[in-house]
């Protein structure tokens, strides 16, 4: 039994998770309220998403411990639904128009032990490809964070007993996922970028609010730059973003993008150019649109 609470809604997700271990009766705000939290570990992956749309079969994810204690990993495969704010939530069976890409990938070692400032190569295979029909299949790789036992002869802070309440003990378990995904055949995907609009509610803030519309069989992967232009042609980067995505089958992603507000630029006159672009060595652009600012 556990809770799930989302960290961070990009294409690396960060999961931390509550497993209760033993019950008696609280009050939920007390009991959120003093639970404290311990990471184990900081784990660094590269690459934060993998593809596999050609002839390659095998992909390597390098796990990199960058803390202080070792870190131990167990390694399975999640399936994810991304909402249109952006946000993810597990699900276990696909959405119409979503595959998963599980079933047809390998992946081992199943658990990781890495000693401080090591690192360690998780690998990946796809099988069983040959009859699939083309699309796009994706999963998410899951590394789940083994809490680190207790040293031997260390026993755990003990607190007296209440008979008159409940006692939960809650144990936080840290994890990351990565989506790996597998395309057959050709990619029809279009993006067209509407609904732009200047947010002002907070003057000192201002943000940017567009969607990006996805159609095809395939999803969208890309950089994200917004450009000031002023009335007299000077172009200024007002705000970026980096590996942006809308996944299949979402038609539509609704994106928030705070606006440079230390170059005095007036976001009241002049206009706000959006480029979505392939992440590449050669980028290309999925989409472009324009706002006239007033």
């Amino acid at each position: 039994m556990y809770a799930t609470m989302l960290m961070k809604p990009l294409t690396l997700r960060v999961q931390r998770r509550y497993e209760i271990v033993s019950a008696t009766a609280f009050a939920l705000s007390l009991l959120l309220s003093t639970v404290t939290v311990h990471a184990q570990g900081d784990v660094m992956i590269y690459p934060k998403r993998v593809v596999f749309d050609g002839a390659k079969r095998t992909q390597d994810l390098g796990l990199a411990n960058t803390g202080t204690d070792t870190a131990t990993y167990q390694v399975s495969f999640v399936q994810i639904r991304m909402k249109e704010d952006g946000s993810f939530e597990n699900i276990e069976q696909p959405d119409s128009g979503q595959s998963f890409a599980s079933n047809n990938l390998r992946i081992f070692p199943r658990t990781v032990s890495i000693a401080p400032k090591e690192s360690q190569a998780v690998k990946l295979q796809v099988i069983n490809t040959g009859s699939l029909p083309p699309g796009e299949y994706r999963s998410h790789v899951y590394f789940r964070a083994v809490p680190r036992p207790l040293p031997a002869g260390e026993i755990p802070l003990m607190r007296p007993k209440d008979t008159s309440s409940l006692e939960v003990k809650l144990v936080p378990v840290f994890g990351v996922t990565v989506p790996v995904i597998i395309r057959v055949g050709a990619d029809s995907t279009a993006v067209v970028i509407s609904e732009m609009g200047v947010d002002f509610n907070n003057p000192q803030q201002p943000q940017l609010m567009f969607s990006l519309n996805r159609n095809g069989n395939m999803s969208a992967y890309g950089d994200l730059t917004i450009d000031y232009i002023s009335p007299s042609g000077q172009r200024t980067r007002a705000a970026a973003a980096r590996g942006v995505a809308v996944y299949t089958p979402l038609l539509k992603r609704k994106v928030r993008i705070d606006l440079d507000n230390t170059a005095k630029l007036d976001y009241h006159q002049g206009r706000l150019e959006v480029n979505y672009e392939t992440v590449s060595a050669k980028p290309a652009t999925l989409a472009r649109q324009e706002l006239v600012l007033r």
